[in-house]
């Protein structure tokens, strides 16, 4: 029998679960190899017997927690997906503010009927198996991450930083542009595509292992910059993290 897979979302915009939906040739493939057996975005047909659960999104809220135990409960593994769900992603931006003042902006009036709660990734609740990285998730490592699982290996993700990417895809580094990246310490696997297409790295991807703060610091200080310069910058996808902090 193919193995059952299931797709559920938490807090975020569901871009991830999109970018599945659009693997274009690629999905007839895959549906070759696996069952969905729930899918929102693509399906109405839902099932709580389920082999592999996907995650998009963060935890924003107690009352999400039960619900992600479930399907933890449910699930023989458990692959989060995109940014939101692996670091907390944009979500976390919240994190470094006043939770009262938050709520208040958002939901004004009616503040004190919600329950939310500072942001966290996946695994901060229960055990993940597998991450895909990104905002949004890349197609193909989405696909390898899969196929991966499926014949019972540990998916393999880069465990270095996007400069490496940069360096290969022969970019200016944004530093002598007079510009902020967090290439050094964000984990590639992206191509440094938006460094690529004229931007920077934002570390959607998020940091990687023992990133190494001395180096950063050292980067900063040569094109004379500080951390607390730049520490806003690294709110934007990882405010959860000890390093942002």
């Amino acid at each position: 029998m193919k193995p059952r897979v299931a797709f559920f979302d938490f807090a975020g915009c569901e871009g991830d679960q999109l970018q599945v939906v659009n693997i274009e040739e690629h999905l007839l493939e895959l549906l070759e190899l696996v069952e969905v057996v729930s899918f929102r975005e693509a399906m109405t047909e839902h099932s709580d017997d389920y082999d592999i659960a996907f995650i998009e999104g963060s935890i924003t809220r107690a009352s999400d927690e039960q619900r992600l135990k479930d399907i933890r409960k449910n699930a023989k593994l458990l692959v989060a997906i995109g940014a939101c769900a692996t670091i907390g992603g944009i979500n976390s931006i919240k994190n470094v503010q006043d939770m009262e003042d938050v709520k208040q902006y958002v939901y004004g009036d009616g503040a004190k009927h919600f329950d939310t709660y500072p942001t966290r990734p996946i695994d901060a609740v229960v055990r993940v198996d597998a991450y895909v990285h990104g905002c949004p998730i890349d197609r193909k490592e989405f696909l390898s991450v899969v196929k991966s699982l499926l014949l019972g290996k540990k998916p393999e993700l880069p465990n270095y930083p996007v400069c490496v990417e940069c360096k290969k895809a022969e970019n200016i580094c944004v530093f002598e542009n007079g510009e902020f990246c967090l290439g050094p310490v964000t984990r590639a696997g992206c191509g440094a595509c938006c460094v690529t297409q004229g931007s920077i790295c934002w570390g959607c991807r998020g940091f990687v292992d023992d990133p190494n703060k001395d180096a950063e610091k050292e980067v900063l200080a040569k094109y004379g910059l500080a951390a607390k310069d730049v520490i806003d910058k690294f709110h934007l996808y990882t405010a959860n993290s000890e390093l942002a902090k």
